[in-house]
């Protein structure tokens, strides 16, 4: 680790020293783009896209409880692959299944449901 240090308090005579470290890799952990799963995939919605989020306030106290989601797993039939597909789909989500059919929904959103 480079090691710089800096010297403070030379006008009431007493000489400090600060040690400030400075890590060798200069590598930037990035945030997962949208294409990639999210490091919260057990609470977002596979097919609507609803993600976790916290409350908002205009307190310097920032909340951290999490708003929850009405996400629950569940197994629908698939007609075209003749088998059930286990899904974590929000309430909205099943209602839009209901609504468009689930192959047009995972069309949509992009979800292939067939096994590798």
């Amino acid at each position: 680790m480079a090691l710089v240090a800096a010297s403070f308090g030379l006008a009431t005579g007493k000489a400090s020293i600060t040690c400030f470290f400075k890590p060798q890799s200069s590598a930037v952990r990035l945030k997962p783009n949208s294409n990639e799963v999210s490091e919260l995939g057990f609470v977002t919605s596979q097919l609507s896209g609803l993600k976790i989020s916290h409350h908002q306030c205009a307190s310097p106290h920032k909340l951290s409880s999490p708003i929850k989601l009405p996400i629950q797993p569940v197994a629908l039939w698939w007609e075209a692959g003749k088998r059930f597909v286990k899904l974590r789909l929000s309430t909205k989500a099943l209602k839009t299944i209901e609504k468009n059919g689930l192959d047009a929904v995972a069309k949509k959103a992009g979800i292939d449901l067939s096994k590798k």
